[in-house]
């Protein structure tokens, strides 16, 4: 029985941090707002509606990108991934004969 209880309280968590994350355009069928408070007031059928009637169907939208986190080039893996790396030692193998 407390096993039943603990998965219970975990779908309720779930469901409530799942709502309250959704950005609000992407909620269905009601506000976001109300959606958290079915499933605050009516834990059970609210989070059982919550999934099955007002959660985004699909991927999420992107989420806004920070200044921070601009692409980085990507760099060579290794020495004998680097162009400039393979250049130079084929130049001082060929010096050294």
């Amino acid at each position: 029985m407390p096993l039943l209880a603990l998965a219970l309280l975990a779908l309720w968590l779930y469901c409530l941090f799942d709502a309250i994350t959704t950005p609000d355009e992407e909620a269905r069928n009601l506000p976001k707002l109300l959606w958290v408070i079915i499933i605050v007031l009516v834990p059970l059928a609210g989070g059982v509606f919550w999934l099955l009637l007002g959660r985004p169907v699909g991927p999420r939208s992107p989420r806004v990108s920070l200044p921070g986190d601009a692409p980085r080039p990507q760099a060579p893996r290794g020495p004998d991934d680097d162009p400039d790396f393979l250049r130079d030692l084929d130049r001082r193998l060929r010096d050294d004969d």
